[in-house]
């Protein structure tokens, strides 16, 4: 099950990443939720080197979504790309 979910992860991202930016935001979100859920799960079942690994590559791939939550945490206010203006 946790390699279907792991499969099913990676397919979701990509067909997100396919998208217009302005179209990324709201599905990209939830893959950003569900990441920690299955990095846990990965940690849990298969080992914790495993989960730290998976760890790693997800700070990879959101590293600027998670700049803008830190920031934005910090109480600083980010300025965010002329694609998710209003």
């Amino acid at each position: 099950m946790l390699l279907w979910a792991c499969i099913g992860w990676v397919f979701a991202a990509t067909i997100v990443a396919m998208l217009p930016m302005r179209h990324q935001y709201i599905p990209g979100i939830a893959l950003l939720i569900a990441a920690p859920v299955l990095i846990a799960w990965v940690g849990i079942t298969v080992a914790w080197w495993a989960g730290c690994l998976a760890l790693a590559a997800f700070v990879s791939m959101f590293r600027n979504p998670l700049r803008y939550f830190m920031a934005k945490a910090r109480g600083q206010n980010p300025q965010l790309p002329p694609e998710f203006r209003s």
